[in-house]
């Protein structure tokens, strides 16, 4: 007598994610970007009720508080103390000039250094998102000798200079007007925008992978 076995697709099936679920990860992200942000919310809402000095004690009130977030969800130590360290930066060069767009003084500097460093390794054949992200890509020790990789890192670095391009005229034309608000938008908005492009970088640069010889 035959006994009905349970199909070995059932379980596949069950244990596989919907197409229609978010990604491995996903809230983890979502988290980080609204910890990461939380500062400069809080500097902004502040500031725009009260005093210059009352919106820095609540900018770094936050950050102790996404530092201490962060801990608690065991993230790297590195990354708490450079998110400290950020606002800290921050909150003295506002105090030390007096203005709340002092407060995105250094942030609105960081897009040129960047610019001045993706030209450069481009102009030396090493392109930036290359040198940053082959080896998170899982790409070949020598991704400079294949062509559709070494490609995929340059396009992908040329579309960071042309996103750091306008955020560097954005920054000066509104630090100039003396406008904290969008200031604080396009800070917070960079973030996001970068982590597209390290996403559309890895999934392009997968795909251009060389072939692996078939192991037997």
């Amino acid at each position: 007598m035959d006994t009905a076995k349970p199909s070995q697709g059932t379980a596949t099936d069950l244990s596989e994610p919907s197409p229609h679920s978010p990604p491995a990860g996903w809230g983890a992200k979502i988290s980080g970007t609204l910890t990461a942000a939380a500062p400069t919310i809080a500097f902004l809402a502040v500031n725009a009720a009260a005093t210059l000095d009352t919106a820095l004690l609540a900018a770094g009130a936050t950050a102790i508080a996404a530092f201490a977030w962060r801990l608690l969800r065991k993230e790297k130590l590195r990354q708490a103390v450079i998110g400290l360290l950020v606002v800290a930066v921050c909150a003295a060069v506002a105090a030390l000039t007096g203005e709340a767009r002092g407060f995105f003084l250094v942030p609105a500097l960081i897009p040129f250094a960047v610019l001045a460093i993706c030209l450069t390794t481009i102009a030396i054949g090493r392109p930036l998102t290359g040198l940053l992200l082959n080896r998170v890509s899982g790409g070949p020790a020598d991704w400079r000798t294949e062509p559709r990789l070494r490609r995929v890192y340059r396009n992908s670095t040329w579309v960071c200079i042309a996103v750091n391009a306008v955020n560097a005229t954005l920054q000066v034309v509104y630090y100039r007007g003396d406008e904290p608000l969008i200031l604080g938008i396009i800070h917070i908005a960079t973030g996001p925008v970068f982590a597209v492009i390290v996403a559309g970088t890895i999934a392009f640069a997968r795909r251009a992978m060389p072939a692996r010889p078939a192991t037997t």
